[in-house]
């Protein structure tokens, strides 16, 4: 018996690739294992190329070509190019997005956070948007990074490290609420 998955046009969530230098290969691998549309910059393209990654499109001002065919441009235009791949991204009702990024500025996805599941990868990190009451099981002694300045945060199942750093205390759940719309956090991947 076997069994046959339809992946359907952006039921998986794209990847904008903003930058590889400081990230696994295997992990990009995972993240492009349900042919996502990739989006990118045309000096990461060139890195994506050699690793023999087909990109869907290449965010520029007009600079740059790429070498690979049926590659479309994203014009930048007013915008930042994160800002410009996540306008379309939105525009074009995908859900969601998982972006690799080597530089991170979160002023770069404060704006569209609400707009479109964000799962940002830097470097050994995951980090994502959260709602209040957001709660996730982990493992005791597991390190969670609030990333948002200036929130006040009632927590359970963790234990303050530092300014910004919390630690499970136990097996199970932690939960987090705060007043802002959403706030960012960290995890460490494995």
């Amino acid at each position: 018996m076997s069994s046959h998955h339809i992946v359907r046009e952006k039921q998986e969530p794209a990847l904008l690739v903003l930058g590889v230098d400081n990230f696994s290969e295997e992990l990009l691998g995972q993240l492009l294992e349900w042919s996502p549309t990739v989006i990118t910059t045309p000096h990461t393209a060139e890195k994506l190329d050699t690793f023999g990654i087909k990109v869907d499109w290449v965010i520029t001002d007009g600079e740059g070509g790429v070498s690979q065919s049926d590659v479309k441009l994203m014009p930048v235009g007013d915008d930042t190019l994160t800002g410009a791949a996540l306008k379309y991204l939105i525009a074009h009702n995908y859900p969601a997005v998982n972006i690799v990024t080597d530089i991170l500025d979160l002023d770069d996805f404060a704006d569209y956070a609400g707009k479109i599941n964000l799962v940002i990868f830097k470097g050994h990190q995951k980090i994502y948007a959260v709602n209040s009451g957001f709660s996730k099981w982990k493992p005791a002694g597991e390190v969670i990074r609030l990333l948002s300045d200036d929130v006040e945060v009632n927590y359970s199942g963790l234990e303050k490290v530092d300014a910004d750093r919390y630690k499970t205390t136990n097996d199970g759940f932690f939960t987090l609420q705060f007043e802002r719309p959403f706030l960012f956090i960290a995890e460490d991947l494995d």
